[in-house]
């Protein structure tokens, strides 16, 4: 029995032309799941979809652009999913914005509410448009990528840290209530991880070199070293786990780093 397989299953995985996002893709066709990629750009989703496509038979996987800033745009690739393959069994909510970084006095209005939109309420609207259908069929569930970030405190990232905190509170809250109809909801927590959306602290020396000094594996972490958690909580071997945050950071909370 192999506890990881996900044939049959429907994934929908935002921010997935790059990143975490295409290592959490990659992985879920690898273990037999049809995936949908989606970003803001349609040629970088087109992009991906093809390498999947190529890579695991034609089929396997679809792109439909979406701007998590739109419900409508939302509800659309929702609408485009079931279409193409049934609907969502494997929801996982990766895009997230952070438009600023720096002291939080610094920070605009428009820039927080970006954040909390982005990161809060995009999660809130994806989660409530592909649960009805998991909630009706007894099964499914929900990973929202978080951050450690949300764990502790931050001089310079501190509306992405409080976004962050609140996907895990989400993740709790939607666990207790979808839970009684067989629907799962989790987060996982990366550290730092090599991705473009978190160039600003790794790609500096003395910026890597504060981010692992503390860090029981003294480095940073690579997409792909996310993507098994993703298919843990989306597979049967997740079956039994739910309301929780699963921290993958290379030790540097446990650490105090």
């Amino acid at each position: 029995m192999n506890l990881f397989d996900m044939t049959g299953q429907v994934a929908l995985i935002t921010g997935s032309s790059r990143g975490i996002g295409k290592a959490i893709a990659e992985a879920m066709a690898f273990h037999g799941a049809k995936v949908v990629i989606s970003s803001r750009k349609q040629d970088a989703c087109d992009a991906v979809a093809a390498e999947l496509n190529a890579a695991y038979g034609e089929g396997t996987a679809i792109a439909v652009a979406a701007n998590i800033s739109s419900k409508e745009g939302l509800q659309n690739l929702v609408d485009e999913t079931v279409a193409a393959f049934g609907p969502v069994t494997a929801l996982v909510c990766n895009a997230a914005s952070n438009p600023y970084y720096g002291p939080s006095e610094g920070i605009s209005d428009d820039q927080f509410r970006k954040i909390m939109e982005n990161n809060i309420l995009s999660n809130h609207w994806l989660a409530h448009m592909c649960a009805p259908a998991m909630l009706s069929a007894g099964k499914g569930s929900i990973t929202i990528i978080s951050s450690i970030g949300g764990l502790k405190g931050s001089s310079i990232l501190g509306a992405y840290a409080i976004s962050k905190a609140a996907d895990m509170q989400m993740a709790r809250n939607l666990a207790d209530e979808f839970g009684p109809q067989g629907v799962r909801v989790n987060c996982i927590a990366p550290g730092l991880i090599k991705t473009d959306f978190a160039r600003a602290l790794w790609e500096n020396p003395e910026n890597l070199e504060v981010s692992t000094r503390r860090s029981s594996l003294r480095r940073i972490g690579e997409p792909e070293e996310i993507a098994g958690a993703a298919v843990f909580l989306a597979s049967r071997a997740g079956g039994f786990t739910t309301g929780q945050t699963i921290v993958i950071d290379g030790g540097n909370t446990s650490s105090g780093g």
